[in-house]
């Protein structure tokens, strides 16, 4: 990282590093959080927040935090008050941990240059479902465990093909790392060849996050709130944060693997991270366009779109992948 040329003390690097991490995991999901209520209401013939902070509703989000602080905390009867409490921070630590691995901009823009960054990332990234699975059992509600059912089923279904696209990118690359998959893209992005592995990426993200048209384990219509129906408070807050985070993390890992990263095209000068943060903005945009767009999936639609089409064609783009690499 950067800090490593001014700071030599382990200890003062850890909690420089940490402190960077957390000050971006708390501001971005409340960017795209305000972004989301805005592109919603427009995209609705709505005007959106517009009282907090004066100037278009800016604080609206910072005023919804406030808020969740100062409800009252309610823990169910029945729930197991232990894994009651610690499910939503088990489903807000994985997505720090991304944040960890994704550089922003070259020079040591990143916290940690892991070999194996695509693997961690891909790795922690499916930790989130047991904290879900965990908030469902442990409320005592019979919405809630259906919910939490669907969250682990849906895991299932959607992590295959969000690794086989990974592991297509790791093979023309040739490394794991994620700063070595962006120095890789010199020539041009991986959008291109893995046009079709850019697509399965984006949809399994989707479906990880459990965000519209894939929001079965939520479901508001049929399972009031899903694994969340009995949360409140602060504890109800993280949730909502990992989700938004969860956005965030995962445009930034679509944009390492296969936008360039920090790399930019056309208009030279612009500096690197601020490539990096204007195609997360964008993955983000296509994010909440579709939540926009399309209806909730049932769910034997949800499970045959993962079975019967993406893990082939994502099987279909390794085996191009690697024809590619032999013959170029």
């Amino acid at each position: 990282m950067i800090l490593e040329r001014y700071f030599s003390n382990v200890w003062a690097l850890f909690g420089l590093k940490l402190g960077a991490v957390l000050i971006f995991f708390l501001t971005a999901p409340l960017v795209i959080g305000y972004i989301e209520h805005k592109v919603l209401a427009h995209m609705q013939a709505r005007l959106g927040p517009m009282e907090a902070g004066r100037f278009h509703g800016w604080a609206q989000l910072i005023a919804d935090g406030v808020k969740f602080i100062q409800k009252e905390d309610i823990t169910p009867a029945a729930a197991d008050k232990w894994v009651f409490v610690m499910a939503p921070i088990l489903v807000v630590v994985p997505v720090i941990l991304i944040f960890v691995v994704i550089p922003f901009g070259p020079g040591g823009w990143w916290a940690e240059n892991m070999d194996l960054g695509l693997f961690f990332a891909l790795a922690i990234s499916a930790i989130g479902v047991i904290g879900m699975l965990m908030a469902g059992w442990a409320s005592a509600n019979k919405f809630s465990l259906i919910g939490a059912i669907r969250g682990a089923a849906q895991l299932i279904a959607y992590e295959l093909p969000l690794v086989l696209a990974g592991a297509a990118v790791a093979m023309q690359a040739g490394t794991l790392s994620l700063v070595g998959i962006v120095e890789a893209q010199n020539h041009y992005w991986y959008v291109l060849p893995q046009i079709f592995g850019f697509f399965i990426f984006v949809t399994a993200s989707l479906a990880e996050l459990s965000r519209p048209p894939f929001d079965m384990p939520i479901a508001d219509s049929e399972i009031i709130f899903g694994h969340m129906t009995e949360y409140t408070g602060i504890k109800f807050g993280l949730f909502l944060l990992s989700e938004y985070a969860g956005v965030v993390a995962l445009s930034g890992l679509a944009t390492v693997m296969y936008l360039g990263g920090w790399k930019g095209v056309l208009i030279p000068g612009i500096p690197g991270p601020l490539w990096t943060l204007a195609k997360i903005g964008a993955i983000s945009f296509i994010v909440i366009w579709l939540r926009a767009t399309y209806p909730r999936l049932r769910e034997d639609q949800l499970q045959k779109m993962a079975w019967k089409y993406l893990i082939p064609i994502a099987l279909a783009n390794i085996l191009l992948t690697g024809i590619f690499k032999v013959v170029f």
